[in-house]
Formats: structure tokens, C-alpha cells, sequence
């Protein structure tokens, strides 16, 4: 054994050395090596030497290898670390599918992460491959090419049968990453929620959550009786005028009416912070809490492509209901186009059917949902409408945008504080889903057969009195904001806000009692709605 065996030897020290001092930097710091639990070492230590082993077998060269694995670690850290700081929440291994949509779609994710480091990052990396290979000469230039090669053998069988060995004798999860982050480390932390993936979730007690209190098969429900349901998730909605005072009220007029007048209104606890929509939105659509969905509670989307549950949709299907996704946005993306058939919705309406022109922003403007909404609601049928929309309009990244003075002037006491032109781009988008709410009260009081004369705004844009369609059928409007918005720098001068965001339904017949106000989970929501609509059809009375 000569030069390039010892080469590999001290290269595989270096790679155990080097992983274990970059865990370091990552935020949330996780504790000592020797604090951890002696699997957490084990499986840290073996999974670094397997990924340095993998890419000495491609490579032939030890202290490239070693250059690949511990820059392919950075990127994670780093990775890792933009996450923590913008959504207070550290790298999952669900989010390796990301770096994939990261190409797919790279507006919303690259901004965050910082134009000018991708490219920085990616030209380092072009160029650290090309130096490599010249730099380094292939192990098998050296007269013990068979030891060096019966030692990566080694190596990698060492390293697969000590993880086979330790994986399961990790410590059990808690499902708060930041905290099993600190215990685990980075490489024991993905292992241990990625061997959770493999349980599917908890479908237990699902059914009693969307079912009628009668046999729908031998008592069927009128179809006339069931109001059209338009339920609107909107992109990093919040009320921001409690967290930011000087934000004048009259930014969100139609909204604050459609609260008054709500059945049910007040704050959304909400299981997201700054992104990962699916999580609010599942959470509404099935009822299912974050207990029941265990680990896919951070992504619950893949397990739905493949496994059905009863939810929303699925059961105004059963009671009549053309059921109808409006999402201004590829289909394919949060596998939606597998989930939303499963979950029973008849039609999907993605970016397809929008236009350009339709744009405000970055993202299609709400505006355009309304009117989009406005031509379902104005389709002759018999069947009730279910119109689910998922818009895009106030979605980040905002700093990408250009901030117009004037609507800071215009709906900031004072203006906005320099620094925070996101927040001037947010308000511009928040008076547009503003007018997408009056536009959605107006179609659905117009079907319902009620006059919109009755303090109804003419902001929309539709004229009052317009001919009614679906034979007077009444409406259900519901309504909420996923999660709040990305806001860094305006953050750092006015601090964060608490992540809850708003919610209200709303219905176009009278209804007797008092507006109910609480915070409400997400998951509350959609079993709510179908009570409502379940009282609708007046079969309660009668059982």
C-alpha cells in the first residue's frame, strides 16, 4: 500500500472531521458531538463517510471527493439556514424535493436564498469540478488502485451496515424540528424524519368530520336547496393594521363589512409561517389536525396523492355539488393534479386558462380570480356549485417588485418607513384582494336573488342589479390567508407578527343570532362550512 491508499485514508478522516465542525453553523446550532445520543454519532459519523465514499467511487480522487461532500453538505446548511431565518422553521428532508421545483420555479424560491449567491455558488462549483479532476490524480494511477479500491468497498459496506444497525435506536421525534435539530445534528435529524415518511398518516375518526347525519342514499337532498360555495385561501393574507397601527383601516373596507356581517369571523391559527401553503390548505380541506397527519404534517400532499380521505370537497360531492379548483398556477406543482382528483374535485382550473394581461405583479391578480369565479357562478346548471380558489396575487418574494410612493402615502399615516417597500408592495396587493372580496359578495348576492343595492360596494366593478342565474340560489362565502407574508427587513423595524391570520364565513340569506368571533384552527374550518351547509339543506331540523 503506497500514496493512494493513505490518500483515501486521510481524505475519509478529513471528510468526518470537516462534516462534524460545518454542523456548527447551523441555525438552530445542534449541541456537541459528544453530547449526543451514541446512535446520533454513530449514524452522523456513517452517513458522512458513506457520502464521502459515494462520490470516491465516481471520482477516483479522495480530496475532491471530500470537496463534493462537504460543499454538497454547505448547500443544505445554507439552505437550511435562509429557511430558519425566513420561516422560522430548519430544513426538513421533505425539502429535498424542493431543490428540484427550485429549477421548476425558480421565482419562488431562488429570491429568498439570493440571486447573485446561486449564481456565485453555481460558477464555484462549475469551476471547483474542473480544478478537481485536474488537480488530483485518479486513484487509479497509483500502483495500489486494488487496495484503494477494496477499501472504498470497505468503507461504504462499514458505513451501510453500522446505519442498518443504529437507525432504528435513534431517539423518537418530537415533530418540533427545531428541537430535534439540537438533539440529533443534521444527518441523524433527516434520517429520523425520513424513516417517519414511511408511516402513512392517521385516517382514524376522518370519516366523522365531513358526514351527513342522514343515509344519503335513501334520503337524498334536494340539489335546489344548497347554497353555491365559494371558499378563497388567499396567498399571505393577514390584517395588518393591528400589528402596524398607522396602516389606515379604510385599506380594507369591503372586508371589514364582510366581517361584520360574517356567521363566523375572527383569527386563523394557522399551522404555517411565510409559506408552505399545503399545510393550511390541507388542514381546512380534510379536517385532518397535525397529531393525525404525524410527520407528513409538514407536507401532507404526498401521502394524499395516493391515499384518500374524506374531506370537504369529496363530501359536497356526494350531497350534488360541481365541485371546482381555481388556481392560478401549474396544476402539477404541490402535486395538486394527483391530490385534487382524489380528493374529488371534478375540474381544475390552472394557469392555463389566465393570460398575461391578467397579471398584477409577479402572479395573477385576484381580480382576475373574481371574474373568473363570476363565470362558474353565472353557468347554467342544476347542480350547486363548490368553487375552491387558491390565489397567487399577494405571494412573495415582494422585494422583487417596485414599490409605488403613492400607495404608501396614500394607506400609511406618516408613509412607510424607508427600508420596508415590501410592505408598500403588500398593501397594493392586500387592496386588491379587497376588491376581489367585493366582486365575490356581489356574484353571490346576484345568484342568490338579493339585492346588491343593500351596502353593497360598486368598488368591484360590477353593476348593482345584474340578472340572476341558478334560479336565486343562495351563497356561502368563506375566506382566509394561509399564512402571513415574507417581510424580513420590515420585520426587523416594526417586529414580527404572531403568524395568525383572519378568516370569516359569510352567507347571502339572513341568518338569527349573534356573529360567532373566535380564533379558529384551520382544521375547524371546513367542517364548519359544512355544517352550514347541511343546515341549508334542512335536514337537521327533521332528524
Amino acid at each position: 500500500m503506497t500514496e493512494g491508499f493513505w490518500s483515501g485514508f486521510w481524505a475519509t478522516i478529513a471528510t468526518l472531521v470537516v462534516t462534524s465542525l460545518f454542523e456548527m453553523i447551523l441555525k438552530p446550532r445542534p449541541q456537541p458531538l459528544w453530547k449526543r445520543e451514541p446512535a446520533a454519532v454513530a449514524v452522523h459519523l456513517a452517513t458522512a463517510a458513506l457520502h464521502f465514499a459515494f462520490w470516491l467511487s465516481i471520482v477516483q480522487r479522495p480530496w475532491f471527493a471530500l470537496v463534493i461532500a462537504a460543499s454538497l453538505q454547505m448547500v443544505v446548511i445554507q439552505v437550511n439556514n435562509t429557511k430558519s431565518t425566513s420561516l422560522r422553521e430548519p430544513f426538513l428532508c421533505q425539502d429535498f424535493e424542493y431543490f428540484v421545483d427550485a429549477i421548476r420555479h425558480p421565482r419562488l424560491y431562488i429570491p429568498f436564498f439570493g440571486i447573485g449567491l446561486t449564481i456565485a455558488a453555481s460558477l464555484a462549483g462549475a469551476i471547483a469540478i474542473g480544478v478537481g479532476f485536474w488537480l488530483e490524480p485518479s486513484l487509479f494511477g497509483y500502483g495500489d488502485a486494488p487496495w484503494s479500491v477494496l477499501g472504498t468497498v470497505i468503507l461504504i459496506a462499514a458505513s451501510v451496515a453500522t446505519l442498518i444497525w443504529q437507525l432504528p435506536r435513534l431517539p423518537g421525534c418530537t415533530l418540533e424540528p427545531n428541537d430535534d435539530l439540537v438533539r440529533f445534528g443534521l444527518y441523524p435529524y433527516l434520517w429520523a424524519y425520513g424513516r417517519l415518511t414511511r408511516q402513512p398518516i392517521d385516517r382514524q375518526d376522518n370519516d366523522s368530520d365531513f358526514a351527513a347525519p342522514w343515509d344519503l342514499e335513501s334520503d337524498p337532498v334536494d340539489p335546489a336547496t344548497l347554497p353555491n360555495v365559494v371558499l378563497v385561501q388567499s396567498e399571505s393574507f393577514f390584517d395588518p393594521r393591528d400589528w402596524h397601527p398607522a396602516i389606515r383601516r379604510e385599506l380594507l373596507n369591503e372586508y371589514d363589512e364582510l366581517m361584520a356581517q360574517a356567521l363566523h369571523s375572527g383569527r386563523f391559527d394557522v399551522p404555517a409561517w411565510g409559506a408552505n401553503t399545503v399545510r393550511t390548505e390541507c388542514a381546512v380541506l380534510t379536517g385532518l389536525t397535525p397529531t393525525r397527519l404525524g410527520v407528513h404534517r409538514f407536507n401532507p400532499y404526498h401521502q394524499l396523492s395516493k391515499l384518500p380521505v374524506n374531506n370537504l370537497a369529496g363530501a359536497l360531492k356526494r350531497l350534488g355539488y360541481r365541485t371546482v379548483c381555481i388556481h392560478p398556477y401549474p396544476a402539477s406543482f404541490y402535486l395538486r393534479d394527483r391530490v385534487y382528483p382524489n380528493l374529488g374535485f371534478d375540474t381544475f382550473i390552472d394557469i392555463a386558462d389566465f393570460d398575461l394581461s391578467e397579471r398584477d405583479g409577479q402572479y395573477t391578480g385576484d381580480l382576475a380570480l373574481a371574474e373568473r369565479v363570476q363565470k362558474q357562478l353565472a353557468m347554467s346548471d342544476e347542480k350547486p356549485l363548490f368553487i375552491f380558489v387558491i390565489s397567487m396575487e399577494n405571494h412573495g418574494p415582494l422585494h422583487l417588485e417596485t414599490a409605488d410612493p403613492a400607495i404608501a402615502e396614500r394607506w400609511v399615516e406618516g408613509g412607510v418607513t424607508g427600508g420596508c417597500e415590501e410592505l408598500t408592495v403588500y398593501l397594493r396587493h392586500l387592496r386588491n384582494t379587497n376588491s376581489m372580496l367585493g366582486r365575490l359578495r356581489v356574484s353571490l348576492s346576484n345568484t342568490s336573488g338579493l339585492s346588491t343595492e343593500s351596502g353593497l360596494s360598486t368598488e368591484s366593478g360590477l353593476q348593482k342589479g345584474s340578472e340572476l342565474q341558478n334560479n336565486s340560489r343562495p351563497g356561502i362565502l368563506g375566506f382566509y390567508g394561509d399564512h402571513v407574508p415574507i417581510m424580513p427587513k420590515v420585520y426587523a423595524q416594526h417586529g414580527e407578527p404572531d403568524g395568525f391570520t383572519n378568516y370569516f364565513i359569510w352567507q347571502t340569506a339572513p341568518h338569527s343570532g349573534d356573529n360567532v368571533r373566535m380564533t379558529l384552527p384551520a382544521d375547524k374550518l371546513g367542517t364548519i362550512i359544512y355544517d352550514r351547509i347541511i343546515d341549508h339543506a334542512g335536514k337537521l331540523g327533521a332528524n
